[in-house]
């Protein structure tokens, strides 16, 4: 049998031994820090400031300064440095509002580096554009909206962009002293899913493990994630795992070339010549992980190599679970998944050969129809070898933005309220009893469905803090038809963003917010591995601009002045202290005040000594239906795709990816880890050969809701499937479709290719 185990040739091996990676496609990261303070040339002091005394605010592994928690030496990513003009721009011209026709045409990254929102903004129903007006007149206007109208026909968004935990905990109580539980954050768009699965599992909603127990465990997998370009420090973690003797394997139908080969910048061997991080590829069909899992937990139970000690005291279902799987035939669950059982049986012998394992996934699972249902495989996987609550292993959840980890635990969720208790009535009067004021007890709407109400004309009221819906979410213009038909939209802010251009039927409000460096009295965020970290305030002054908890909290007061002081958190530090007490987990985070000022809630491990808090004490196997198959590698013709012509060939799988971007702010049109421009349509060598197109021809993906236009990019990827950049992708994703546990959209689809003829 072939193995999937990855083999360098001596092309390769050639490569390996240039100093640098010259000639190579790989990120340029010193010439990329070189450009980066060239941007920042007018405001080096504060740029400096923000790097050595506060808390990363990319994504959610949380570098302190330069320093954090789990290696020693100097942590600074690309990721973190290209977000730094944030922080340190000057304000945009107020002239250039006057009239949007011109802003129109430009795109999210040219309307970034126009500046920072500096004063309240409104515009009116026919007005070519906006007028500067006062905070109190624009807290008036909201205000008066909000006090006309029922608390369910208002909603609330909570973006992830440099959002702290205050601001998230300020959200959701001003929400609900509002009336309201409409309140959503972009964990809804993510790691929902995870959230739904883990919580039934094992009794937990975030990762079990450390950072630290990548480090010496005997195998890391990672399904569907790319932290080398999501998560770009855990390069470095990775390198010294690797020189532990850890062996890393990926299942993802791409093989990420960041996660096949790495350049750390701040390791020098690895800044000469590079890390190998992948031992294994296994080429999994998108939307096939269940079918693979399946078909490795068949060969694990049925070899008995599971730990059956574990199983035994601590955990239930895994009957259940065994006769789903002795149902399944080899034959089914390779067609479903584009592997076959030798490359089942390879995973397995991993699995069964590594005593402590940590199990990492990202949103390559979790943003499909089924994807709580993938997560439950990993977890049912991670459950037979009892991977957690212990030294070296661990079921992680990696996220991807800076303390997002600490949306729901504040309660900016419309399904949970603080520390994640359900929405009902029983909670609703515990929360107004601390509160002082009624909490409702329904469930508001999630991210996606506010933009549903909003098409309906159920929404009169749609607050954004930060985020923008119109790139974000599937059918970019079913989303622009809905947010043109609120009467009111409010859009708390650092810069513009295309959204906020949308015509308003009444008016739209832009409030300029300071940045999570400039908040009063500091804040804090939660990292993938639980960790509480403080983040001082760094003051700059520009324009009006204010706290985003602290404009959450003044509009609050103008919509309900007489109750008022029932909204406490005057202060950051006072509300850090009522946080400590609202959500037990997070005692300790009225104690932080200085840069590194850290805990880790739950201790290292959660379910440590594999005591789960589920009611019955144990961790749940369940089992999962299998999902439609995706196409396989032969594809399927259609109509007229006989020798020699050229429409609708095939079809295919696509799935949107991420490249030199951080969410929706792209900041460069080629992928430095792979060389791919942003129409680039990933596609297997044998695929184009059988299409009869080569690198850079054309082609047009085509669905029955609508067509993306790109050119051929040949790619290690498996075969059937294709990748495209999100969120130019979004233009062929269908809306309405989501996971029922976490309510995530599926970014997937199945189109045609047809090649276009050359103009």
């Amino acid at each position: 049998m072939s193995s999937h185990k990855i083999q360098k040739d001596w092309k390769e091996r050639l490569k390996a031994a240039v100093p640098f990676g010259l000639g190579q496609v790989k990120p340029k990261h010193f010439r990329d820090m070189a450009e980066v303070a060239w941007k920042n040339r007018d405001n080096l002091g504060y740029a400096w400031k923000v790097l050595s005394w506060g808390v990363c605010d990319g994504c959610a592994l949380g570098v302190a300064g330069f320093h954090d928690w789990t290696v020693k030496g100097v942590h600074l990513c690309m990721t973190r440095l290209n977000l730094l003009r944030l922080n340190t721009m000057p304000e945009l011209d107020l002239r250039s509002l006057a009239d949007v026709s011109r802003l129109v045409s430009l795109d999210n990254a040219q309307l970034r580096e126009s500046g920072r929102l500096p004063y309240p903004m409104l515009r009116e129903k026919g007005a070519k554009g906006f007028r500067r007006i006062p905070w109190d007149e624009a807290y008036q206007r909201i205000a008066k909206k909000i006090r006309a109208t029922d608390p369910k026909r208002w909603a609330m968004f909570v973006t992830s962009r440099g959002v702290t935990n205050e601001v998230y905990y300020m959200a959701q109580k001003a929400a609900r002293f509002l009336g309201t539980n409409n309140v959503d954050n972009a964990a809804r768009l993510c790691h929902a899913p995870s959230t739904a699965a883990m919580k039934h599992a094992v009794g937990v909603a975030a990762t079990t493990c450390s950072y630290k127990d990548w480090w010496g465990t005997d195998l890391i997998v990672f399904f569907g994630a790319n932290p080398a370009n999501d998560q770009p420090v855990t390069t470095k973690y990775l390198h010294q795992a690797k020189k532990l003797g850890t062996k890393v394997a990926l299942v993802n139908p791409y093989l990420e070339p960041g996660m096949k080969r790495y350049w750390v910048p701040s390791t020098l061997s690895s800044a000469l010549f590079g890390t190998d991080i992948a031992d294994y590829w296994f080429p999994v069909s998108q939307g096939g992980d269940i079918a693979f899992l399946y078909g490795v937990l068949k060969i694990l139970i049925t070899n008995g190599w599971v730990d059956e000690n574990f199983i035994g005291s601590h955990t239930v279902g895994l009957d259940e679970l065994k006769s789903q799987i002795s149902n399944l035939k080899f034959a089914e669950l390779e067609a479903r998944c584009g592997l076959d059982c030798a490359a089942m049986q390879e995973f397995a012998e991993l699995i069964r050969d590594a005593k402590t394992a940590v199990l990492v996934w990202s949103m390559g699972i979790t943003q499909h129809a089924f994807g709580g249902d993938t997560v439950q495989m990993i977890l049912n996987l991670g459950l037979t070898k009892g991977y957690v609550g212990r030294d070296k292993c661990g079921l992680m959840p990696i996220r991807g933005h800076s303390s997002v980890q600490g949306g729901a635990e504040m309660g900016a969720y419309a399904t949970v309220f603080p520390a994640g208790k359900p929405i009902n009535a029983q909670n609703a009067a515990a929360l107004s009893t601390l509160y002082g004021f009624p909490v409702p007890d329904w469930v508001g709407l999630t991210a996606p469905h506010m933009i549903d109400a909003c098409a309906r004309g159920e929404l009169d009221l749609l607050y954004c803090l930060g985020g923008n819906f119109l790139r974000t979410l599937p059918e970019p213009d079913y989303v622009r038809q809905a947010l043109a038909r609120v009467p009111m939209r409010v859009h708390q802010d650092i810069i513009l963003t295309d959204q906020m251009f949308i015509e308003p039927i009444e008016e739209v409000i832009l409030l300029p917010a300071k940045t999570r460096y400039e908040q009063d009295d500091g804040g804090t965020e939660t990292s993938t591995e639980r960790r509480v970290m403080f983040s001082p305030e760094i003051p700059r002054h520009i324009g009006e601009t204010k706290a985003e908890w602290k404009i959450l909290r003044e509009l609050a007061a103008a919509v309900y002045p007489e109750r008022a002081h029932l909204l406490g958190c005057e202060t950051g530090w006072k509300m850090r202290e009522e946080i400590a007490r609202v959500i037990p987990s997070y005692d300790g985070i009225q104690s932080l005040h200085d840069t590194g000022d850290a805990f880790q809630y739950g201790g290292p491990h959660l379910c440590a000594n594999w005591k789960f808090p589920t009611p019955d004490g144990k961790a749940h196997f369940r089992t999962v239906p299998l999902p439609n198959p995706m196409p396989s590698p032969e594809g399927e013709r259609g109509p007229g795709s006989g020798d020699g012509a050229t429409p609708w060939q095939r079809e295919f799988s696509v799935s949107t990816r991420r490249g030199k971007q951080f969410n929706t702010l792209v900041y460069a049109e080629i992928d430095p880890l792979n060389g791919a421009p942003r129409d680039a349509v990933l596609m297997n060598p044998e695929d184009a050969a059988s299409l009869h197109v080569i690198p850079n021809d054309r082609v047009i993906l085509k669905n029955d809701l609508g067509s993306f236009s790109g050119r051929v990019f040949l790619a290690q990827i498996a075969r059937g499937n294709l990748q495209i950049h999100w969120p130019e992708g979004n233009v062929i994703i269908r809306r309405g479709v989501t996971d029922p546990g976490g309510g995530v959209p599926d970014y997937y689809a199945r189109v045609s290719v047809e090649k276009l003829a050359e103009s």
